[in-house]
């Protein structure tokens, strides 16, 4: 069975989870229907005040009778404003409310997420997801909803209205009832398979701009504008073609809804004709007749609006919940302290892993060392060789097949990642910045750091200096990923960073790559400084960067193959020796 051929009310079951959110809010939901129940029924009394008007007001001739039936005609009304009014803020406000609700809610489950699940759903798509996809929920909840509720009201009170204004005439009205109801089904089914597709292809013209405005640099490095403009127009192509078809689907419910209902109606105004014409009903009996005939024809065709709006919120609700019963591989441990700094020493036993997407390569095989509180231990080794990994399966961005990793004699998986990730201070190759101040992103790991420890990991870093020199200081705002900043001043602040939560294990991978070589020099000294504060791991492909270490672990395509010193290896290692004559040589 396709998507399209589903049962509807299966279809509308996936709103379920939606709707689930307003469970908080069930008192302002209750006024909500109050107040619509409230509408609901001041509406169809108007069609009883514009009887009275009719027949007791400008036929009988009385003054007096008609100013009593305009006046019961006024008191509707203002009952009908009133109540809309507060009907209108109250589902608003809980739309905003539980739009806001299901933001938070997917955040928070995604944020803690392993990051390889990010290796399969583009970071743009899932922004879209939160921010379209859940406007439009806040549109259905708020809104839509409430006239779905209103018009079933409207509807069903108004069928018992005309049965007992007119019950002749209600059986034209209850035998095209099936003719308007049959195309809204028909219709929806397609509209709301269209609408998933179109909210999948609105993603993609987010992530492509995200992209190229992320890359534009490179963009333009390339002169490649001409062929992205087209890529992009391609794109956009696309997802008008997919939300034009739904529109056209909506256009052709809508009119056939319209043709059927004013049908009915036409043909209700004829026989009504004939009956007032033989005086076998009164004018005013047939004028509320009329404005029954119209409440309910007006409910079937709103129906059918919403009924759109709520097939295409079920396509999006879809998407939402995909995200939010997306699993986490990576599971919290139970153990939530770590040993003191001193005994905490880190052990590696027969390490393998293999990446999930990638699972015929092996990028570590047996991998077995250890590492002594206090000391400054260098991974080596050409790219692709699996250092990077390792430094991920330490922080548990993945875990391990084979094997373990241990900490202060306690297996990383035992632990919370918590208190896992509180040990290590991490300052990736290409350090990422976030919007903000200076200070902001110095602190990130330790919002209650003082302005010592601030000042003092500054210093540490060679960084002091350059920050002191921006007119505002720490205040300085950075835009998105550093912009403003070169690359090596943007790895000064991530080590600073990375020193201020004063952690356990400083994890350095390639954090002087992009530095001059006075900048370090200032480093290595500071390095040379915390040996025996911290447990430093260093990935470093300049060779200079490493001689200082306690230990040098010399890798190539995931195995431990060589370990000693600098000179130890210069002369046991001939991968290691061949590094070394490259650099030092020239």
């Amino acid at each position: 069975m396709t998507e399209e051929e589903r049962p509807t009310s299966k279809n509308m079951r996936r709103l379920r989870p939606a709707f689930s959110f307003l469970r908080p809010y069930l008192p302002q939901v209750v006024i909500a229907s109050i107040a619509l129940i409230v509408t609901a029924s001041a509406t169809l009394s108007l069609g009883q005040g514009i009887r009275l008007v009719i027949d007791s007001g400008f036929a009988s001739g009385e003054v007096a009778l008609l100013n009593q039936s305009l006046s019961l005609f006024v008191a509707f009304i203002v009952v009908l404003t009133a109540g809309t009014f507060i009907r209108f803020y109250f589902v608003s406000w809980v739309g905003e409310r539980v739009s806001a609700d299901i933001r938070l809610a997917v955040f928070n489950h995604l944020v803690h997420l392993h990051p390889g699940f990010f290796e399969h759903n583009a970071p743009s798509e899932i922004q879209s997801r939160v921010t379209t996809d859940t406007t439009l929920l806040q549109t259905v909840i708020g809104s839509s909803v409430s006239i779905a509720l209103r018009n079933i009201l409207m509807f069903l009170g108004g069928m018992v209205l005309l049965v007992v204004t007119n019950a002749k005439l209600s059986l034209i009205v209850l035998a095209s009832v099936p003719f308007v109801v049959l195309p809204v089904i028909f219709f929806g089914r397609r509209v709301r398979s269209l609408s998933r597709a179109n909210q999948d292809r609105l993603a993609d013209v987010g992530s492509h701009v995200s992209e190229s405005f992320r890359h534009i640099k490179i963009v333009q490095a390339f002169n490649h504008q001409g062929a992205d403009i087209a890529e992009f127009g391609r794109v956009v192509e696309r997802a008008l073609s997919v939300a034009l078809q739904r529109v056209w689907l909506r256009a052709v419910l809508v009119a056939v809804v319209m043709l059927l209902v004013f049908g009915a109606v036409a043909t209700l105004l004829w026989v009504g004709g004939q009956d007032v014409l033989s005086g076998r009903t009164s004018p005013g009996d047939l004028a509320a007749f009329i404005f029954y005939a119209f409440i309910v024809a007006g409910s079937v065709g709103a129906s059918s609006e919403v009924w759109s709006d709520l097939q295409r919120a079920a396509g999006a609700t879809e998407r939402l919940v995909e995200l939010l019963e997306s699993p986490s591989e990576i599971k919290d441990g139970p153990i939530d302290v770590l040993p003191p700094v001193q005994s905490l020493d880190l052990t590696v036993e027969n390490v393998g892993f293999r990446y999930p997407s990638r699972p015929d390569q092996r990028v570590l095989n047996d991998l077995s060392f250890q590492v002594q509180p206090g000391e400054m231990v260098a991974l080596v080794g050409p790219s692709g060789a699996g250092k990077s990994t390792f430094f991920d399966l330490l922080q548990r961005f993945y875990d391990v097949d084979s094997g373990s990793i241990s900490m202060g004699g306690i297996e990383t998986r035992e632990l919370s990642l918590h208190a896992l990730r509180n040990a290590f201070g991490f300052v990736p190759q290409t350090p990422s910045m976030f919007s903000g101040t200076v200070r902001d992103n110095l602190i990130y790991a330790q919002p209650s750091a003082t302005d010592e420890q601030v000042n003092r990991a500054l210093a540490l870093a060679n960084a002091k200096a350059f920050v002191d020199a921006l007119p505002p200081g720490l205040q300085t705002m950075l835009g998105e990923d550093g912009v403003g900043l070169s690359g090596g001043q943007r790895q000064r602040l991530a080590i600073a960073r990375a020193l201020i939560a004063e952690p356990a294990f400083l994890l350095l991978d390639e954090a002087t790559s992009a530095l001059d070589a006075e900048s370090e020099q200032s480093i290595r000294r500071s390095v040379e400084a915390l040996k025996g504060e911290m447990t430093i791991l260093v990935i470093a492909h300049r060779l200079s960067t490493v001689r200082q270490a306690d230990r040098i672990l010399v890798f190539e395509e995931g195995e431990l193959i060589a370990s000693g010193t600098h000179a130890e290896l210069v002369k046991d290692s001939e991968l290691y020796a061949r590094f070394a004559d490259i650099q030092f040589s020239s």
